[in-house]
């Protein structure tokens, strides 16, 4: 008897994508509920590999870049940090030491408890641009509560 719900999308190869959408073969996943599930439902192989659990059914992904994109940044409660959110709805405070630069200007930090790596989308990118400052030597800092944390390149 076939089961209704995450079943259905299993037979397709499912990917998470630098551009922080999900994909069942080549069709973006547009609905945000469905996007949300599987957002919350990463877990890792022990290769490092990355699949779907939601209830007792598992589904092998891909994942382009990172398994989790901060979609949005929002100012702390005390006004001296800042929160991201992630695409599983999870906010928590930026740690700006865990901040890198990667290729093309991508912006990524720990989350997770450092545990992932996230990638910045576009539009939380632009709401830190403010705060950067460049140094004599050409490098980079975010300016956050008063003081510099310094952004690394990514090796």
């Amino acid at each position: 008897m076939a089961r209704a719900g995450f079943y259905a999308v299993e037979s397709g190869k499912i990917s998470f994508r630098r551009d922080g959408n999900w994909y069942s073969d080549e069709e973006r996943i547009d609905n945000p509920r469905i996007a949300l599930l599987f957002s919350r439902s990463i877990r890792v192989n022990p290769d490092g590999s990355y699949y779907l659990q939601v209830a007792e059914e598992r589904a092998p992904i891909t994942v382009e870049d990172t398994p989790y994109v901060v979609t949005t940044v929002e100012d702390g409660t005390d006004g001296d940090d800042l929160v991201v959110v992630t695409n599983d709805g999870e906010r928590e405070r930026l740690d700006p030491t865990t901040l890198e630069v990667g290729r093309d200007d991508v912006l990524y930090c720990r989350v997770k408890g450092g545990r992932f790596r996230a990638r910045f989308l576009r539009s939380a990118y632009y709401h830190l641009s403010g705060r950067f400052e460049a140094t004599d030597d050409g490098r980079f800092v975010i300016r956050i509560g008063g003081r510099r944390f310094p952004i690394r390149p990514t090796l």
